[in-house]
């Protein structure tokens, strides 16, 4: 059950012990660190109760944990699982609290309004079906499977608007033919296989997504995740002896509908994308390419990197080397897979790498808990893992053709949907990084924000952009003024909600697309309206970005009758940039809470618009 990819500490028992009597700012510290490293089954159940026992000192809620609630509906025993779940959600930042519905009653709990399932409100609901409910009974059908879990997830949807998990069925069944299965059509382990192939292409379509346990059961072998003995005896379909694989899934997937994945590799050089020492063996003495098995594990590697690079991954360098040797494989092997137009952000220097990681987040506009960093040396990554906890470091194996399972079986970059926006990622960071270069050419701002030539789309939210401001509402946290989270389905409401004002907010310059940098959302109520969500891509700061944005929302809540806009500033660990935005924009305060919450209100009758260094185009009708 260990997960392999994580480190071991020698401290851990004793580090368990230390929670004891500890404050509850300290708790969550020292918990999400153990749950950050490698641990024996036993060592997992005694820091679920050690969580557990926290979670009710602080009354319910740890300090820097954003709390889930999360419903598992089954047809086999689920009671096993829940430690697993909590465990891994602690590892990324969560406190994941687990409602169980009772046993086999998954249908009953969804459509009783007095069911504690309705009580427990979830932010997320598994459906977790076994395949002898599915596919066992004589006269199972693929079609009828399909139907009822499709009732299941509407049922979710329209009574929590939570995100959807459907676990897919696990192959348990033996062949009756062999090879050749799937021509005896009803055959239990045909329709299962057929019930897979069927959620994975409608699952999108209807918002579900995936926790592919066949896919798991198939990698690693379904002894590992499946026992007969435990299914006879207890109806335990998921093996005990997979609860912490299966939770870190669980988690994952949680985690990344919360904007939660990472978003940036960051590659040391030698012995990690290519073998041997550039610096000193020089370009034809470094190991890489056909021919060498180790030269081809490299390459594996960087194949890795680069498709996690074409699907919004954002690729960085950090190694200690004479930048002009660094960059010579790049430039000049004939091997390399990875050119340096690959690389968003290329640091080589001989400066500690802690320090360049800290430049690499702040070059990229991102969080250090965005990064990932994949360094061959264990004194290197155990130096980051001190010294910027928050960074995500796998425990590399010696063989570099373990490399790409390595860092792939993490889960560092889980991923729920892809938009063009994703794809295009690196060349977005890449032309910001032109933008930088071009503040040095000018002589002040004002120039350089002409010079860039800008022109701003606002237009209501509309189908064919929600994944991508779902996206961006769930993941944005330092310009982001409330942080306040919706599924996609939540998302959809405010679109045909007539007296709700969403803006999606697109910057193009002489340099490129940008892409959705900016979302509003603002409720009309009699004179007033609130402003519920404005977040934005700090990549964009100090361009006027936030006045333009104004003067629309202006415009938009103007014809509505409003007559005043009230912003609500909600204080979190990441989002202080914007505690005085409102002040900046001509806003009054008008209370402040004992939390720190803040709120102002701008009067539309005096407003006048600001002058801004862009063309703004309104779309007024959303795209259908």
């Amino acid at each position: 059950m260990q997960l392999n990819w994580l480190p071991l500490r020698e401290d851990w028992d004793a580090l368990l012990r230390s929670v004891k009597g500890m404050g509850p700012a300290g708790v969550g510290l020292v918990l999400r660190d153990l749950a950050g490293s490698r641990m024996e089954f036993s060592q997992m159940g005694k820091l679920d109760r050690a969580f557990t026992r926290a979670v009710e000192a602080c009354d319910g809620a740890i300090p820097g944990l954003e709390r889930v609630k999360l419903a598992i509906l089954g047809s086999a025993t689920i009671s096993h699982l829940p430690p697993g779940i909590r465990v891994a959600g602690l590892r990324r930042g969560l406190q994941i609290d687990v409602y169980e519905a009772p046993y086999g009653m998954y249908w009953q709990e969804l459509i009783d309004q007095a069911s504690g399932l309705h009580a427990f409100a979830p932010d997320v609901l598994l459906l977790a079906l076994d395949a002898r409910h599915l596919a066992g009974a004589e006269g199972s059908t693929e079609a009828a499977a399909m139907e009822l879990m499709r009732s299941c997830w509407r049922q979710a949807r329209t009574q929590f608007q939570c995100q959807v998990l459907q676990q897919t069925v696990m192959p348990v069944f033996p062949n009756l033919m062999g090879d050749n299965e799937e021509r005896l059509a009803q055959s239990p382990a045909a329709i299962v296989a057929k019930v897979n192939e069927r959620l994975r292409a409608e699952s999108e379509a209807e918002g579900v997504d995936l926790l592919a346990v066949d896919r798991f059961a198939a990698a690693e072998g379904m002894e590992f995740w499946y026992g007969a003995d435990f299914w006879h005896r207890s109806k335990h379909e998921v093996h005990p002896k997979a609860t912490a694989i299966y939770g870190d899934h669980v988690a994952r997937l949680i985690a990344a509908g919360r904007g939660k994945s990472a978003k940036c590799l960051v590659l040391d050089l030698d012995n990690t994308l290519w073998g041997g020492v550039i610096g000193d063996d020089g370009l034809n003495g470094i190991v890489l390419g056909q021919g060498n098995g180790n030269g081809e594990a490299f390459l594996d590697f960087q194949r890795y990197a680069l498709g996690l690079s074409r699907r919004g991954v954002i690729l960085a360098v950090c190694s200690k080397n004479d930048e002009k040797n660094a960059l010579e494989p790049f430039e000049q092997h004939p091997e390399m897979v990875l050119k340096r137009g690959d690389i968003s952000c290329f640091v080589a220097n001989w400066t500690d790498k802690a320090a360049n990681l800290r430049h690499i987040a702040k070059s990229l506009n991102i969080g250090l808990d965005a990064l990932v960093f994949a360094d061959d040396n264990p004194v290197e990554r155990a130096l980051i893992r001190q010294e910027l906890p928050m960074v995500a470091v796998p425990e590399m194996p010696e063989d570099p053709a373990g490399y790409v399972a390595t860092v792939a079986a993490a889960g560092y970059f889980e991923g729920l949907k892809i938009t063009d926006e994703d794809r295009a990622r690196g060349q977005l960071y890449q032309a910001n990084a032109e933008r930088e270069r071009l503040k040095d050419t000018v002589t002040d701002m004002g120039s350089y924000l002409e010079s860039l030539r800008m022109h701003l789309i606002a237009q209501p939210f509309d189908s064919v952009g929600l994944t991508r401001v779902t996206q961006l509402i769930n993941k944005t946290n330092q310009f982001n003024l409330t942080t306040q989270r919706h599924t996609e389905a939540e998302v959809t409401a405010l679109m045909r909600n007539p007296k709700v004002v969403t803006l999606q907010v697109r910057l193009l310059d002489r340099f490129g697309d940008n892409g959705i940098i900016a979302i509003l959302v603002a409720r009309a109520n009699g004179a007033e309206a609130e402003i519920e969500t404005w977040l934005m891509s700090c990549r964009v700061l100090g361009r006027n970005v936030e006045e333009a944005c104004l003067n629309v929302l202006v415009e938009q809540a103007g014809a509505l009758r409003v007559r005043r806009l009230v912003g609500i500033y909600r204080p979190t660990e990441k989002n202080g940039m914007v505690r005085e935005m409102y002040r900046t924009l001509g806003f009054e305060l008008t209370e402040t809470e004992e939390s720190g919450a803040t709120r102002w209100t701008l009067n539309l009758e005096d407003y006048e618009l600001r002058p801004v260094p862009m063309q703004v185009e309104v779309v007024r009708e959303a795209a259908v």
